[in-house]
């Protein structure tokens, strides 16, 4: 595959029309993120004008123009909680975490989203390909973040110990995510969010349903409500598990997509007839089967659920999780090949 546009210019009416559950005017990708060397292998030639501070994001607007998407995905790396003065093993239940008690809780220090410079957002827009949008994503999500700073084990106890601290943890990392995402709400730039916190193992729920109710799932539901009120679409990335929480997602959270799926929970084609009619569904051809299958049977199964989704909509095109670099790029795009030849 070339350089070339799949279609005549992005639209992000498209991804947008995906996102509100109806029907886009062409077959449509989506993707969380890719990889370094195949944005730079699809980018093609950056403007001689371009900022040198502009160049890595430009680069991934640039490949996904050419690859065929409507958007590409940004985050604020500069917002992160530190994690870095605890050792890093093989699971975060066997972490010992950085806060275990009120002591380490206050001298923590909190990241301020305030502090972060989003200029990059207005200063790229000169740049924009005319049709495209950006959608914003974060450094990890709420849960994550607080699992990386207890470690899980410890954390399943502190709920059940001090229920008080837990929250207090919960509150100064799920306030900072929505403040994140309220800032990139400003820029007319950004035409979507993505609030990628993943849930699950693969059989069940990290925690209880009932103790993602309490802690987690509020903040979902202010980050998701930030962005209608900015009048932008907000999708969920979350791996897992998630089967007891799908109507928390969609009639309480109010998340406009949903994205992850596995073969071995939930195969796209299933969650596209149990959930599609309430919620965006998006990619979901499970990484596992991109990887390991020949680009032939890739391109099949991508050209059936397309087929599949047509009539109805709302649904994207694209993987269950991501690109890493181990995905074979001629998988990838024997995936994408099924919505061009549809044009």
């Amino acid at each position: 595959m070339s350089t070339e546009t799949y279609c005549p210019r992005p639209d992000f009416n498209n991804i947008r029309a995906v996102l509100q559950n109806k029907r886009p005017s062409r077959p449509t990708l989506f993707e969380f993120y890719m990889n370094w060397p195949l944005y730079k292998q699809f980018c093609g030639s950056l403007p001689a004008d371009c900022p040198p501070e502009l160049e890595g994001m430009l680069t991934t607007i640039l490949a996904y123009k050419n690859l065929g998407y409507d958007y590409a995905p940004v985050v604020f790396a500069d917002f992160a909680f530190e994690m870095s003065n605890k050792e890093s093993k093989a699971s975060c239940s066997m972490n010992e975490g950085i806060i275990s008690d009120r002591a380490s809780f206050d001298a923590y220090a909190w990241p301020d989203p305030d502090k972060v410079v989003f200029d990059q957002l207005a200063e790229i827009e000169p740049f924009m390909p005319e049709g495209m949008k950006l959608i914003a994503w974060g450094p990890g999500g709420v849960l994550e973040n607080v699992t990386s700073l207890v470690g899980y084990e410890n954390l399943c106890f502190m709920i059940m110990e001090d229920e008080e601290l837990a929250t207090d943890i919960f509150n100064q990392v799920g306030s900072r995510f929505l403040r994140y995402y309220e800032k990139c709400l400003k820029y007319d730039t950004v035409g979507a969010i993505i609030s990628n916190d993943d849930w699950g193992f693969r059989s069940q729920t990290l925690f209880s349903p009932e103790q993602l109710r309490r802690f987690v799932f509020p903040w979902h539901k202010k980050i998701a409500a930030a962005a209608h009120a900015a009048g932008r679409p907000a999708i969920l990335h979350s791996c897992g598990q998630l089967e007891a929480v799908w109507d928390d997602i969609i009639d309480d959270m109010k998340y406009d997509a949903k994205h992850s799926y596995e073969d071995a929970i939930l195969p796209i084609e299933q969650a596209y007839e149990k959930y599609g009619s309430r919620i965006a569904i998006l990619g979901g051809l499970d990484l596992d089967f991109v990887c390991r299958s020949m680009p032939e049977a890739v391109y099949e199964r991508a050209k059936a659920i397309v087929a599949q989704t047509s009539k109805r909509g709302g649904y994207a095109l694209g993987t269950g999780n991501s690109i890493p670099e181990y995905v074979p790029v001629e998988n990838y795009l024997a995936m994408i090949r099924a919505v061009r030849e549809l044009h």
